[in-house]
């Protein structure tokens, strides 16, 4: 795809957001690779934005990093004011064991550690915290117990590809060795992509997906 109609795409998606300021943000191409820079008001808003960018046809990579969190003054906060809201509001999460999620604040920046038993609870407690006002960014450290390996996690995770009507599993390979799943081929979209790796982090006995994928 043309890099100029990508990028106009990609604003047009954004625009369609009502939750993202697309004004503040500014998109270039090279060849599928789309960098946002500018600034937003909530790390929620990056998110976001970057989500939007991966849903778009064409897009191969998305890269945020120049994309800055100003937050405004009047819900800045104190590190320790914004700790007490993330604790507090992972403690209420229904798919967050209570107490096993630490939660350290350093300029905004929330960085979560501990030890959960699965990939969904841990990034169910990422994505309660990005959404809270103040946040600049989040960091989460938070690990996962180690489990027994109770079935062939090869075979269970490429029944799962197999089974989803997002993927084309005909063109993903799937690696194991001691819970570290590698996903290698190529897929047709972000959203391909994302979903073969939430699919492959399903199975229990696994540590770490290494996602090798290639937007095609």
């Amino acid at each position: 795809m043309d890099d100029s109609k990508l990028r106009q795409d990609v604003l047009d998606e954004l625009s369609w957001q009502p939750h993202i300021p697309a004004a503040q943000i500014t998109v270039t191409a090279d060849q599928g690779t789309v960098h946002l820079s500018g600034y937003v008001t909530t790390y929620a808003q990056k998110v976001a934005a970057e989500q939007a960018v991966k849903r778009v046809v064409g897009v191969r990579a998305a890269v945020v990093d120049s994309l800055e969190v100003k937050v405004a003054d009047a819900i800045t906060g104190a590190d320790e004011e914004i700790a007490a809201r993330a604790r507090a509001s992972i403690s209420w999460a229904a798919l967050v064991p209570s107490g096993q999620v630490q939660v350290h604040v350093q300029s905004r920046w929330v960085t979560l550690s501990g030890q959960l038993d699965w990939h969904f609870q841990r990034t169910a407690a990422e994505t309660i915290v990005r959404n809270l006002a103040g946040v600049a960014g989040v960091s989460n450290e938070i690990t996962l117990q180690a489990h027994p390996q109770t079935t062939d996690l090869k075979a269970a995770i490429e029944r799962a590809l197999k089974r989803s009507s997002d993927l084309d599993a005909r063109f993903i390979r799937v690696k194991v060795v001691d819970g570290l799943v590698t996903l290698e081929g190529a897929v047709g979209s972000w959203h391909a992509r994302e979903r073969a790796e939430e699919a492959a982090w399903m199975a229990p006995g696994v540590s770490a997906v290494r996602d090798m994928l290639v937007v095609m």
